[in-house]
């Protein structure tokens, strides 16, 4: 996956923050290559519920930082999203089908709860497809690892005989993290019934290193013993973070600062057996426009779902890039913006020198290959502007004005800009149109729009959008808009034309919609069709 063209002199001065967290990968394996061969990034993924945003930050963010490192070294990498498919079902999430059924299978391991859905094996292999398909959508490279088939497979058995080794030390470790009456029973590991298939949490009351078995209480009250090993046993979920970074040597992985603690145990165990604690670091989490924290079961905030069915992803890519360890908001407003702004990037792209195009998003969205595609001419603020203006329930409305303003424009020759033209229909009719309000204009205003629509009559056809704008400045200077009152004009024009309070800039817009469709509109506004209608 490495981006071809590395300066790597530029890829040595470069400071953005996946380039920073790369140098941290460096210096934990000393820059040379590891015993195993790779360089190991890591992104952990809980099958209990469907695929979330917080699984798509991981994988995206983890990708930026791992082709970082490749600009920066040749050492091999890989990358494992890891599913924790083993874990027994807490709760039942109430957006899935077959509640009654889920229900009935709390305790179970998710892959030997059956599929709500009815398409595949178990609930968890329902869930770990919908993972995989959804990253794959976004050509992520990594490799996919389920919990249960590791720990069956043998693959884990060393780590847990030698966590069951020092049992007392690891409890030790995370005993601080825990209240009184879990600590009295707390042990790492979690036996699973022979009996029911359950994953027990419940006390061990031997454990037998030389053996290598634990003894505990099943659910029926009979004294049990089982190995830890080959899949009877599950570990609690911070030595199980312990026990993948040591048995598979992971060189790097993030959290969420909600997890920093438990991180920090996690490593302690790692070191306990013997590993080193992988690279990393821990991201904010997610707000709404509320500044309070995002929560699946409050429905607030905004899905991956959401975004990508108003936005392409590069523009949630672009979103995750910036300033990962500050808090950010996550609500449908910030939509636009990170559109416009991720097209910039692309645009200004291929004029930039080697150290530049490392400080550009672009470089990490696109592995440093951007697509030619994502340029275009319009932006999505305009593009929702030109919806609003003219009513735009289809794309085809869209082109009819989109090809005047750029008559070589097809949807075939400019996929990208296809795309944006169907999701700013889709804004436009679930957001724009629903929060329009128009109002009729004031003496002041009127008698500007009448003067701007003058103006207008006077251009050609094809005026550019710079020789547009003077004029509609003009009409706001002569008509009493002082410097300082401009932006109430430029106000005043969205309000009574479009029904809303702000867009892009005016004279790009009529450039697009067109002279003619512009003073039309005016015409209608100064009627009062609009606020008519409101």
């Amino acid at each position: 996956m490495t981006a071809p063209n590395i300066d790597r002199t530029a890829a040595q001065e470069c400071r953005a923050w996946p380039f920073e967290e790369a140098r941290k990968v460096l210096g934990k394996i000393g820059g040379k290559t590891p015993e195993k061969g790779y360089v190991l990034f890591q992104t952990g993924y809980g099958p209990s519920g469907l695929p979330h945003i917080g699984t798509f930050q991981e994988v995206c963010r983890t990708t930026m930082v791992r082709l970082a490192f490749e600009a920066l070294s040749d050492i091999p990498t890989k990358m494992i999203c890891f599913s924790d498919d083993m874990d027994g079902l807490r709760k039942v999430p109430g957006n899935v089908p077959g509640q009654e059924m889920l229900a009935q299978n709390i305790g179970m391991p998710l892959t030997s709860i059956p599929d709500p859905f009815g398409k595949y094996e178990s609930f968890a292999h329902h869930n770990n497809a919908k993972l995989r398909e959804f990253l794959d959508s976004f050509g992520f490279d990594y490799e996919f690892m389920s919990s249960t088939e590791t720990y069956k497979s043998g693959k884990f058995d060393a780590a847990l005989l030698k966590m069951l080794g020092m049992h007392d030390k690891v409890v030790k470790a995370v005993l601080p993290l825990l209240g009184p009456e879990r600590a009295a029973t707390y042990s790492p590991f979690l036996p699973i019934s022979p009996k029911t298939g359950k994953v027990l949490q419940v006390p061990i009351l031997e454990t037998h290193p030389d053996k290598g078995t634990i003894v505990f209480e099943d659910e029926d009250g009979t004294k049990t013993e089982v190995p830890v090993t080959g899949g009877h046993v599950k570990c609690q979920w911070r030595p199980d973070w312990a026990l993948r970074w040591y048995a598979l040597d992971v060189d790097y992985e993030m959290a969420g600062e909600d997890l920093q603690t438990a991180a920090d145990v996690a490593g302690k165990i790692t070191e306990l057996l013997g590993g080193k604690k992988p690279a990393g670091f821990h991201y904010k989490l997610f707000l709404d426009e509320h500044n309070q924290k995002i929560s699946k079961s409050k429905g607030n905030g905004l899905s991956i779902e959401q975004w990508l069915h108003y936005a392409p992803n590069e523009s949630l890519a672009y979103y995750l890039f910036q300033r990962p360890t500050s808090g950010k908001k996550l609500y449908f407003d910030i939509i636009p913006k990170a559109v416009d702004e991720y097209i910039q990037f692309v645009k200004a792209f291929p004029t930039q020198d080697a150290k530049q195009k490392l400080d550009n998003p672009a470089w990490y969205i696109h592995g440093g290959n951007i697509p030619n595609s994502q340029y275009t001419p319009v932006s999505f603020a305009l593009l929702l502007n030109l919806a609003s203006a003219s009513n735009a329930h289809n794309p085809s409305v869209m082109w009819g004005f989109i090809k005047r303003y750029k008559p070589d424009a097809t949807p075939e020759n400019a996929p990208f800009l296809a795309r944006l033209v169907e999701f700013a229909v889709r804004y436009y009719e679930d957001f724009v149109l629903p929060s329009k309000q128009y109002r009729a204009p004031d003496a002041r205003e009127r008698a500007a729009l009448e003067d701007l629509a003058k103006r207008l009559a006077t251009l050609p056809a094809n005026a550019d959008g710079e020789t547009i704008q003077t004029e509609v400045f003009s009409a706001g200077k002569e008509n009493g808009y002082e410097k300082e009152e401009l932006r109430n004009w430029f106000q005043a024009i969205y309000e009574v034309l479009i029904g809303q309070s702000q867009g892009p800039r005016f004279g790009s817009f009529i450039e697009l919609f067109g002279i003619q469709n512009t003073i039309d509109l005016i015409n209608e506004g100064l009627a009062g069709k609009f606020a008519k209608a409101a």
